[in-house]
């Protein structure tokens, strides 16, 4: 069986929509700062000579105007850790992935494969330094510390699924979120999804995921990095901070159980803390458990980075593995369609090289790092449909005609890549779905071939409808009112005696208590965004605000190249300096504590007219 082939992309969708989703690009996932992530491997491969799809006609095309070309950026790194506790561990870099992995003994009776190129997690690297595909890690010096959060509602509840309960274990994100809203009169691109080495298919199994519910009662678990032994322990790799740290998690349900492929994908959902914790590579060894890469993200968010906090999940688009997911409780819910859009893959001859098209636009906030062996048009981070014209009538399967309805009305994200399969849907592991219960079946693979010449892009919308029916009014940019500045990584101590550190739950950067003033530096560029899409344009404004505890200052300088075009000195809380952006820009951050206690920096450098 041919494996995924995933990697890191994502990007936090505001609650206001962009209005020309292809418009919103962002660069190419070629850069090796790009955070990968596992893929989900699913369902068995099935040669498709074995069964011939039907050819409906859909030569490849060139992708639409509206995408335009962009040159290679820099993709984004996994993000902050919030509702784990996080203890320091010895310095490690993160172990390099390979871009491919063996594949499992395929099972008798599935139509199509998936494969997944196991991701490599990179940190942001200055523009001077030469990026590295597995770059040394620093070590966090700051244990993170679990934010305290009202328990989230109706969790186990089946009828919140269909409620206006939003942000919950049955019914994740909010209700604005793009996985719970839906595009009205969508404009549509022209490129169709190439047919490749087998069918499409839906399904779960051993490259999709489990979503495990965490209850109070639950015993707090520690996970390690692999190659941890009893006298060496190595950390989990943290890309938001750019660190490897062994993680705690407050509450651990027994039942959790990897996915049994090599991406090892498990989502934990913790109620009491409102997170979604997402696993790649996790196993237990030697009665430890262990991961390659641990990402977090807020229950009730956007279910996509945002460019600050560019990577929440282990998705190639930075997002959880569970995001999107068909779950087991609403497979027999009695709906026409499911209640949110859906989440996919396509093969390399599908998606876009980042060259030719962007490899990843808004919502995504990273791609794979591979995306140059890509040969299609189509980004991830995409939205794709069924135009409203697509003829059902013919399917008369029950679980695919919901799929189609859910395709005509949602669409599905594309927020992986797989090995040879034209695209591949995600279904919850250990639900009880199967389009081939008896066997191969020519009729539904026929049927699914359909759905894979009639898919298109979505380019734009008119305007958008939240999960609540609501009316969203699309916008012609989605980096607006979306800070673009992160405290994480690279800091070093230019004078004073106390000490400092970033830590990812809050996403500050925090002094421990001194009587004198510290003085911490950042000159290497980490805390601007990665995110191609979100980065200001030369010519327009920022707003600089700084947020500070305890008497702490916050001070920015702006480079354009090797001049400093901007200064904004020490500023105190709630202090506020408008800039105007140069071109080739870059940052340093300077932070002084206060000498009365504790004290903490953050700020938001947010695009304004």
């Amino acid at each position: 069986m041919t494996l995924f082939s995933r990697a890191v992309t994502v990007k936090v969708v505001s609650t206001l929509l962009c209005s020309s989703l292809a418009a919103c690009g962002g660069g190419a996932a070629t850069d090796a700062a790009t955070a990968a992530s596992s893929v989900s491997n699913i369902g068995v491969p099935v040669a498709a000579a074995t069964a011939p799809a039907a050819d409906n006609g859909g030569a490849a095309t060139p992708a639409p105007a509206q995408i335009a070309p962009t040159a290679s950026a820099s993709l984004p790194v996994a993000q902050s850790l919030p509702s784990a506790v996080s203890a320091p561990v010895a310095s490690s870099a993160i172990p390099s992935v390979p871009s491919s992995v063996s594949p499992p003994e395929p099972a008798p009776v599935s139509p199509s494969v998936v494969s997944s190129t196991s991701p490599s997690v990179a940190s942001p690297v200055s523009p001077a330094v030469a990026p590295s595909t597995s770059p040394s890690v620093a070590t966090s010096t700051s244990p993170s510390v679990v934010p305290p959060t009202t328990p989230a509602a109706a969790q186990s509840t089946p009828s919140a699924a269909r409620d206006d309960v939003f942000g919950t274990y049955l019914r994740p994100y909010a209700a604005d979120s793009l996985w719970n809203s839906r595009p009205l009169n969508p404009v549509f691109g022209t490129f169709v999804i190439p047919k490749s080495s087998y069918f499409p298919t839906v399904a779960s199994g051993a490259y999709s995921t489990g979503v495990f519910l965490a209850s109070a009662t639950d015993a707090p678990m520690t996970i390690v990095g692999p190659g941890s032994t009893a006298t060496n322990t190595v950390g989990v790799a943290d890309p938001d901070s750019g660190t490897n740290r062994v993680i705690t998690l407050p509450r651990w349900p027994a039942a959790v159980l990897p996915a049994s492929g090599t991406d090892g994908h498990a989502d934990i959902v913790d109620p009491i803390t409102n997170i979604v914790h997402s696993f790649w590579q996790l196993k237990q060894k030697d009665g430890r458990w262990t991961a390659a890469m641990y990402s977090w993200s807020r229950l009730g968010g956007t279910g996509w980075g945002d460019p600050s906090h560019y990577y929440q999940g282990a998705r190639a688009v930075g997002i959880p593995a569970s995001a999107g997911l068909i779950r087991k409780h609403e497979i027999k819910d009695g709906l026409a369609a499911y209640p949110h859009a859906l989440a996919m893959s396509l093969t390399f001859n599908g998606l876009a090289n980042g060259a030719s098209h962007p490899a990843y636009v808004f919502p995504a906030t990273a791609a794979d790092n591979s995306a140059s062996a890509n040969t299609g048009a189509i980004p991830q981070g995409s939205l794709l449909m069924l135009p409203p014209n697509f003829d059902s009538s013919a399917i008369v399967n029950p679980d695919l005609r919901k799929i189609v309805e859910t395709l005509k009305l949602y669409g599905a994200y594309v927020v992986d890549r797989n090995t040879g399969t034209p695209f591949v849907i995600y279904v919850e592991n250990e639900a009880d779905f199967n389009l081939m219960p008896k066997g191969w079946d020519n009729t539904i693979a026929d049927q699914l071939d359909k759905i894979r010449a009639g898919l298109r892009q979505v380019t734009s919308a008119q305007a958008w409808v939240n999960g609540k029916g609501d009316m969203m009014y699309a916008r012609n940019a989605p980096q607006q009112n979306m800070n673009i500045v992160s405290m994480r990584g690279g800091w070093y101590r230019q004078s004073g005696t106390g000490t400092a550190a970033y830590d990812p739950i809050t996403q500050q950067f925090s002094f421990g208590a001194t009587t004198t003033k510290t003085v911490y530096v950042n000159a290497n560029n980490t805390g601007l965004t990665p995110v191609k899409w979100a980065k200001p344009q030369a010519g327009t404004y920022v707003n600089f605000t700084v947020r500070a505890t305890g008497g702490a200052r916050l001070r920015l300088q702006v480079k354009s190249g090797n001049t400093f075009s901007h200064d904004t000195w020490d500023l105190v809380d709630g202090k506020s300096v408008r800039i105007l952006w140069p071109a080739n820009a870059s940052i340093v951050l300077i932070a002084s504590s206060g000498t009365n206690g504790p004290s903490s920096v953050n700020a938001t450098l947010v695009p304004t007219s």
